[in-house]
């Protein structure tokens, strides 16, 4: 699935990440950030894939301050400390701004006749 368009500008978290072979309670502390970010003030949404023990997520929040909140969250930030200490080997963290975004959908751009 793509991610539905959003009015600009808004900010991009992109989180790439490589995964360790440690799986116990990875599942479910993954989603209940989904959830948590949801009821962020800011968010606007979220797109996630992983692959082969890669993963890219990308949030996307309304501005900075939205972004610096989330960092901070109690639950989130012992989220982060797991993450470190058993889930990953490496990730890394980009902010970036959206200045223009649009889209293509088969179904719903294709001409009737």
């Amino acid at each position: 699935m793509v991610s539905k368009t959003l009015d600009t500008p808004y900010y991009a978290v992109i989180f790439t990440s490589r995964r360790s072979d440690v799986e116990e309670g990875y599942q479910k502390a993954a989603q209940r950030m989904l959830e948590l970010a949801a009821q962020q003030e800011g968010f606007l949404h979220v797109d996630s894939v992983r692959q082969h023990g890669h993963g890219i997520t990308v949030s996307y929040w309304r501005d900075l301050e939205s972004i610096n909140r989330w960092k901070q969250q109690a639950e989130h930030l012992q989220a982060q400390q797991q993450g470190k200490d058993e889930w990953y080997t490496s990730y890394q963290v980009r902010i970036c701004k959206v200045e223009r975004d649009y889209d293509f959908d088969m179904q719903r751009d294709i001409p009737t006749l």
